[in-house]
């Protein structure tokens, strides 16, 4: 793709951009959560809002933040089952960093009086 680092860019993407491990000596977590995920109810348009929970060890690289919150963006408009979107971003992620481990926990609010959590893990 044509978008690089630091480019400024003001849409959602796919695009998913990585840096590299500044200490891959050592194991060490990277958190970053964001509360404000959209994705609407793929049976009535409705849209859902969740905080999605990234808690990963890097190799080699590292995504970086811009891309991630422009990528979660690009959900927003898009008609997907909990599960069903919760593990698209963990397998996304997963290709792009190889991660020596990862844990993508998305929380939904309240529907219906009904609170979901989805929780994808993933090992080397």
């Amino acid at each position: 793709m044509s978008e690089k680092l630091g480019a400024v860019l003001n849409k959602p993407t796919r695009y998913l951009e990585t840096f590299e491990n500044p200490n891959p000596e050592r194991d060490y977590h990277i958190r970053i959560d964001s509360p404000e995920f959209t994705c609407l109810c793929p049976k009535t348009g409705q849209p859902d809002f969740a905080e999605i929970k990234l808690d990963y060890i890097p190799d080699a690289v590292c995504v970086e933040l811009k891309s991630l919150k422009l990528y979660y963006w690009s959900f927003r408009d898009e008609g997907h089952f909990h599960e069903q979107v919760t593990n698209m971003i963990a397998n996304d992620l997963i290709k792009l960093l190889d991660p020596r481990q990862i844990k993508v926990t998305a929380v939904f609010n309240v529907r219906g009086g009904v609170y979901t959590t989805v929780e994808v893990e993933h090992s080397k």
